[in-house]
């Protein structure tokens, strides 16, 4: 808990137990095997675009974190407008999951969404204990990212139907292993209860520190 500037000089008005964090969802998927990640990311983004908007009504925040494409001058709205603009191959991904002006943005330049990143300082002054990811790779960032939220003892959700890999045989492995080694919770979208989410415990909620 921050001992001052509890809004982070009102940058941060929002405060709820669980945010849901969308991992590279904003990607032109121009690279090599892009195609068959296109291909799987795409009916995930449909489920991801109604669990984002549930989230949004529950009024639990969302954040995007979003791969800098390896340009150090990368800026978000830039990357959005690039991704639905310029003819690539996510864009209809994109189109689905476009931010508005609530969400959170943060940039990072490796697989974690936490490492070097400012999401610890977000998810600190947004008071998140419990934290849902999605989005693309499945056993690549979304995997990274859970490793390092189980490293903060948060609670970790990753609906399987909102994340995608190149291969199923590559997706579901991260998710069984996310699971037996993590503790993540990995029901469907549509099971997420986030009104429970939100009054659950935290000391209820978090079992991996006792591991």
């Amino acid at each position: 808990m921050p001992a001052k500037n509890d809004d982070l000089h009102g940058n941060v008005p929002d405060q709820c137990s669980v945010a849901l964090i969308l991992i590279d969802v904003i990607n032109d998927m121009e690279f090599e095997n892009g195609q068959a990640l296109f291909e799987n990311a795409l009916p995930a983004a449909r489920q991801l675009a109604a669990l984002r908007k549930r989230a949004k009504d529950a009024g639990v925040p969302v954040i995007y974190v979003n791969d800098n494409f390896g340009k150090w001058r990368s800026d978000f709205r830039h990357q959005l407008g690039h991704v639905l603009e310029d003819g690539v191959r996510g864009e209809p991904i994109a189109k689905l999951l476009r931010p508005d002006k609530q969400d959170y943005f943060v940039l990072k330049a490796k697989h974690s969404a936490f490492y070097h990143t400012q999401l610890d300082l977000l998810i600190d002054y947004l008071r998140v204990r419990t934290v849902i990811l999605a989005g693309f790779a499945t056993d690549m960032c979304v995997l990274f990212t859970a490793s390092d939220a189980y490293l903060r003892d948060l609670n970790i959700i990753v609906p399987p139907d909102c994340s995608a890999s190149e291969k199923a045989e590559h997706h579901n492995s991260a998710i069984e292993h996310m699971a037996r080694v993590l503790h993540v919770r990995t029901p469907p979208s549509t099971e997420i209860d986030l009104a429970s989410l939100i009054r659950e415990p935290h000391s209820e909620a978090n079992p991996q520190s006792a591991v």
